[in-house]
């Protein structure tokens, strides 16, 4: 039986001046993939440092308390405390009823809030709303003034005697004092609605500005227009927006300081412990930074809990829907 020829295969051809392709080294692929690293650098760097680096140093100094021997002539020493400071914290009256006031605030303030930037933002998504860039500047006007300047704003709308709006409801009969036990946290969940209101309401209509036109066309030809088309289509496509704006909204509340300190000018019944902020910064004020860390600790556990659980609440409904 006679055997085929074996034929070579046939090589490229090179072409006379034509510089041969070489393979890149095993040195440069690795200097490739180092290189994304190299810009994550600076801010892994600076976020160690600004972030992780003050929580664990909070976390250290909250195990610890100072001890006084004596009359108090020898200086304190540093010693271990293990979960003591945390107990401290749990029973101390001034620092739990700081927290639930600030949540009780929180859970009447931010869906209020929440909702007015959910309809501004359907008003201006709207296509028959007039003069949008108009009122998209002045919605957002009062989230670009300063909180203190905001806060002081606030109090002389507030401060009886001269407030205009005390006056005015003084005319119909109606005697209402802003700065009382009774109406402060109003008049103080009132000062954020005012002021946080238009940033949440941008967020909420960019993600309205993201949705394809096909889809509001389509529900339109459907018959589906006006709050229909906006309660069936719009809502349900911005939940992710909405969803980040009330995490940020329970972390902002949970750390209200700004406007009660400036309310405290006109208001010399508000508490120094009215926020659980206040309370630790009495706590400094008092040289008391063991405990003063502990409350910071204990804060941030309850903004963590809130913030995850609510997700995890939301997320498990849409998962069984």
């Amino acid at each position: 039986m006679q055997q085929s020829p074996t034929v070579a295969p046939a090589r490229p051809r090179v072409h006379a001046g034509a510089t041969p392709r070489r393979r890149p080294s095993r040195r440069r692929l690795d200097g490739r993939r180092w290189a994304p690293l190299g810009f994550l650098l600076p801010f892994v760097a600076l976020f160690l440092v600004t972030f992780v680096a003050p929580i664990c140093y909070a976390v250290y100094q909250s195990l610890f308390k100072m001890h006084r021997d004596g009359l108090g002539f020898t200086p304190p020493t540093k010693v271990f405390a293990g979960l003591s400071n945390y107990t401290a914290v749990l029973r101390n009256s001034d620092f739990t009823g700081a927290v639930g006031r600030v949540l009780a605030v929180g859970a009447v303030q931010v869906p209020v809030m929440l909702g007015l930037a959910l309809v501004l933002a359907l008003m201006l998504d709207a296509r028959t709303t007039p003069a949008k860039g108009f009122f998209r500047l002045s919605l957002f006007l009062p989230y670009a003034i300063p909180g203190v300047i905001g806060g002081l704003m606030w109090s002389f709308l507030y401060e009886p005697g001269v407030s205009p709006i005390a006056s005015a409801l003084g005319h119909l009969g109606l005697h209402v004092d802003f700065t009382s036990d009774r109406w402060l946290p109003w008049s103080i969940g009132n000062m954020l609605t005012w002021g946080w209101t238009g940033y949440n309401m941008l967020i909420i209509h960019a993600a309205l500005k993201a949705i394809p036109g096909e889809l509001t066309e389509a529900a339109a030809l459907d018959g589906c227009t006006g709050w229909r088309l906006a309660w069936h289509v719009k809502i349900p496509l911005v939940r992710p927006a909405l969803l980040m704006t009330t995490v940020f909204s329970i972390i902002g509340t949970a750390q209200l300081y700004n406007e009660p300190v400036i309310m405290k000018a006109i208001a010399p019944n508000l508490s120094s412990t009215w926020t659980p902020i206040m309370a630790a910064q009495g706590e400094v004020a008092a040289n008391n930074y063991n405990l003063a860390a502990t409350e910071s600790v204990v804060l941030a556990l309850v903004i963590f809990v809130l913030s995850f659980g609510f997700m995890r609440l939301v997320n498990k409904r849409g998962s069984a829907q």
